[in-house]
């Protein structure tokens, strides 16, 4: 086999099939990438572990024609660091010889026979936009579980309801919901209840959704539920994943239907104060927060490991209220909400609080977003309790919350 390829396609090839392989291979071909140059002037780049595949089509010269296996993850060190000159690489037998500029390369090739045949890419069910894909992902899977143990904490769900398609993820710490438009093809059906719900890994579809935004192109999403297959593919790029066998938690029962107090306070001046407060949280157990008369008092530590106190201007309506978090659960929803102004809204100290983007004052609630209110309106957007006046708080933007659960006060 011989071509001669770009320099920055190839890198760009590698590097994106290389972020799929496993870092532990059980056998080393499955740690391997397949580049493959039997088509007409393409380089195909592909990787696959029997769980999750990616594969990449870049303009190739090509001379003789053939399929070659290498070290993903040597291979994408190597393009990665060539200088910027079309690179030639040559098969001949046990070895394979990368050529770019002054720099020369030698690599051993695994059987290409023994590696697995990539899944088919299954029926489109629809399209997705770039940024407000990779946006949601994002912000949902902050809040995804990381202990293998319990599978069905570490995915995301996925559920499409006509135009409508909601992503949720939780490691029962924290719930983060986002909801948004999107392009249903014909074979997006629905179950009998209306909506098609499927449980994806999160870590894949992170990754996945960055990767395939890069270039700018929508983004293709297929499924194949009777063969547990979700797909994904834009910009000469695909990847395919396999589907969690496992039952998310009834995640809606969850979110409170009223709230006795709120608050919507400047999200990055909080993010600062919490940083600095918890230094002194022992193994970062816990930040307090004070909320009463339009100020927030955040307190964390004691007398045996040292204590911190600051005081931020909020906007506060309803019964004065203290509540802990871990601080860096609470950061990790701040920094999700995509927003210069966070709106919590709560119910008792030992009840879960509520996090989402809110409007600026001085603007309208219904401008800046095109995103529907995830999970059916009223049931996540908690009613006034007695005596508040939320009436002066800015509106929350609907399409994305955060369910926090607080740490137990001591005494």
């Amino acid at each position: 086999m011989k071509f001669r390829v770009e320099r920055d396609a190839l890198a760009d090839a590698v590097a994106f099939v290389a972020r799929s392989l496993p870092s532990r291979a059980p056998v080393p071909v499955l740690g391997g990438v397949l580049l493959d140059t039997e088509g007409d002037g393409t380089l195909t780049v592909s990787g696959f572990d029997y769980e999750v595949s990616a594969r990449v089509e870049v303009p190739a010269m090509i001379g003789d024609a053939g399929r070659a296996l290498v070290s993903g993850r040597l291979l994408a060190d190597i393009t990665r660091a060539l200088p910027p000159h079309p690179v030639d690489v040559t098969v001949d037998g046990p070895r394979a010889a990368i050529a770019c500029g002054n720099a020369r390369f030698s690599l051993p090739t695994m059987s290409a026979e023994d590696y697995p045949q990539l899944p088919e890419m299954p029926p489109v069910a629809g399209a997705l936009a770039p940024e407000v894909f990779a946006q949601a992902v994002s912000q949902v899977a902050v809040a995804a579980g990381r202990d293998d143990t319990l599978p069905m904490l570490t995915g995301i769900r996925i559920e499409i309801d006509g135009s409508t398609l909601t992503l949720a993820a939780t490691d029962r710490f924290r719930l983060a919901v986002r909801e948004f438009s999107w392009e249903p093809g014909e074979s997006a059906g629905a179950g009998e209840s209306g909506e098609v719900a499927l449980l994806a890994p999160a870590k894949t579809l992170a990754e996945a959704a960055k990767t395939l935004t890069s270039s700018g192109s929508r983004i293709e999403m297929a499924l194949a539920r009777g063969d547990g297959l979700l797909g994904l593919a834009g910009g000469g790029r695909r990847s395919t994943t396999r589907l969690l066998d496992a039952e998310f938690p009834r995640y809606r029962q969850l979110l409170p239907k009223e709230h006795t107090s709120a608050a919507v306070l400047e999200i990055a001046p909080l993010v600062e104060a919490i940083k600095r407060v918890s230094l002194v949280a022992e193994r970062g157990t816990q930040v307090r927060l004070e909320f009463a008369d339009d100020v927030l008092r955040l307190t964390a530590g004691g007398d045996d490991e040292g204590s911190a106190e600051e005081e931020l201007a909020c906007r506060f309506v309803g019964e004065p209220l203290t509540i802990a978090f871990n601080p860096g659960y609470l950061l990790d929803g701040l920094s999700a909400l995509g927003a210069e102004h966070a709106h919590m809204s709560f119910t008792t100290p030992s009840r879960p609080a509520l996090l989402r983007p809110a409007t600026p004052p001085g603007e309208s609630g219904s401008e800046g977003t095109d995103d529907a209110e995830p999970t059916g309106g009223g049931a996540t957007t908690p009613e006034p309790g007695p005596g508040d006046a939320a009436e002066d708080l800015p509106e929350p933007r609907p399409g994305y919350l955060y369910l926090l659960m607080p740490v137990r006060l001591p005494g």
